[in-house]
C-alpha cells in the first residue's frame, strides 16, 4: 500500500475481505484488501454522506 496511515475495518469478513480507511486534513482515502492498488480518495462529506446511507 502507498504511505498514507491505513487503518482495517473492524467489520472485516475472514480472511483478507477488509476495507482500509486513511484520513488526511482534506480528504478520505478508501481501499479494499484484495485490490490495494485502487484507492478511491472522497471528501470528508462525502464518506460521512456514505456512512450516513449504510
Amino acid at each position: 500500500m502507498s504511505t498514507h496511515a491505513w487503518r482495517k475495518s473492524t467489520y472485516c469478513q475472514e480472511g483478507e475481505a477488509c476495507v482500509h480507511i486513511s484520513t488526511d486534513r482534506n480528504k478520505v482515502h478508501i481501499t479494499d484488501s484484495d485490490a490495494a492498488q485502487t484507492i478511491v480518495t472522497v471528501s470528508h462529506a462525502a464518506f460521512a454522506a456514505l456512512v450516513k446511507s449504510l
